[in-house]
């Protein structure tokens, strides 16, 4: 696969730190146009053409070759999807970010890896458990993925370090995030990889933890939740690894500890029940298999090329159809394509047009909504 240059690097990074521009509508853009140079340059004709008042102005170019270069003064590397060193599972979620940000090591996304999640506040049976699992599944040559939060992803952390473990961030790469796990996190980029998609310095907000859940899980063969609240972060986790096509292991608790009443209520959906790392591994053994179904129901939205460019009328006609069933509660992209049956090349052309003028919205997993204000 294609090394990026250190231009084409620039171009990427420019891109994806526009304005209105998630990992789906930069993919679909790279496609478009076929490089990064190429759709910055047609970018402020195609937003007009769709209806933008103003010309939508590419992310400024200084401020992305100054985030090249702090990444470099903190020896992180940049990592494009198109790269060799990109992990392969990544690729095959529904929004895998163009470039990633990683301190450490990159061989580690060459293994099975499987996610260790949990409870902030989590109680000293479930931090015991984590630990347990997380060395149990490093001694049988699996990568331990969490986020470096505090409580249950700490534990399995610090469990996985002499085996090998990858820390998911929300904020920059360089930035310690909970404070108390300083050393943690220099451990963890001495000799495992800590990795994130926000720029370099950007300290984490609420709505960058969704991002990192979604890494967590496509990193992962299988997502592990001990301890999870009822309503909690951990369980949005747990769906990302459904609709990836991963497993979804849950450790049972006490019906009386709320901290139990998420993982409880996933094994009672059917995710698989865990008191051993030996339970994982056994799913994992059916998975190499082939034996256990692909959880995936994902449309195939590719674009047909043989179709040639869409008639700008029969865009414009799909952009209104898409707007109808948009609301300002995220819906999946798939759900959309089942809900209109068009042609892809027609879909992708009008979603791309309505993010680029600003009336709908990408978020995290694939999901998009009416922008806010709309």
């Amino acid at each position: 696969m294609p090394t990026l240059n250190e231009g084409e690097r620039l171009d990427w990074l420019q891109l994806i730190r526009t304005t209105n521009i998630g990992p789906i509508t930069f993919h679909q853009l790279i496609s478009k146009y076929g490089s990064a140079a190429e759709a910055l340059a047609a970018l402020p004709d195609l937003s007009t053409k769709a209806g933008r008042p103003r010309p939508l102005r590419a992310a400024d170019r200084n401020a992305a070759e100054a985030e090249l270069d702090a990444a470099f003064a903190r020896d992180a590397r940049v990592i494009a999807f198109c790269e060799d060193d990109y992990p392969a599972p990544l690729k095959a979620i529904a929004d895998p970010p163009p470039l990633i940000f990683l301190r450490g090591h990159a061989e580690l996304f060459e293994k099975p890896a499987i996610a260790i999640i949990g409870a902030r506040n989590a109680s000293g049976v479930g931090r015991k458990m984590a630990r347990s699992l997380a060395a149990e599944l490093g001694e049988a040559g699996i990568v331990v993925v969490s986020g470096l939060a505090r409580g249950i992803d700490g534990a399995a952390h610090a469990a996985a370090l002499s085996t090998g473990t990858v820390a998911v961030v929300a904020g920059g790469v360089d930035v310690i995030y909970p404070p108390e796990h300083d050393q943690l996190t220099e451990d963890i980029a001495r000799d495992g990889a800590v990795i994130s998609e926000c720029p370099m310095g950007q300290r984490p907000t609420a709505r960058d933890f969704p991002k990192r859940n979604r890494l967590i899980s496509g990193l992962s063969r299988g997502v592990v939740v001990v301890e999870a609240a009822a309503r909690s972060g951990t369980l949005i986790t747990a769906r990302f690894a459904l609709e990836q096509g991963r497993e979804v292991f849950a450790v049972p608790g006490s019906p009386l500890d709320p901290r139990c009443q998420g993982a409880n209520r996933l094994i009672r959906d059917g995710a698989t029940l865990v008191e051993t790392a030996q339970d994982i591994l056994d799913v994992l053994a059916e998975q190499q298999r082939g034996a256990r179904e692909d959880r995936r129901d994902l449309f195939d939205w590719t674009p047909d090329e043989a179709a040639g460019e869409p008639d700008p009328q029969a865009v414009a006609a799909m952009r209104d159809e898409i707007l109808g069933l948009l609301s300002h509660t995220p819906q999946h992209r798939d759900d959309l394509m089942r809900e209109l049956q068009p042609a892809p090349g027609l879909f992708a052309d009008a979603l791309l047009e309505l993010v680029l003028t600003g009336a709908a919205e990408e978020h995290s997993g694939g999901r998009f909504s009416l922008a806010a204000g709309a």
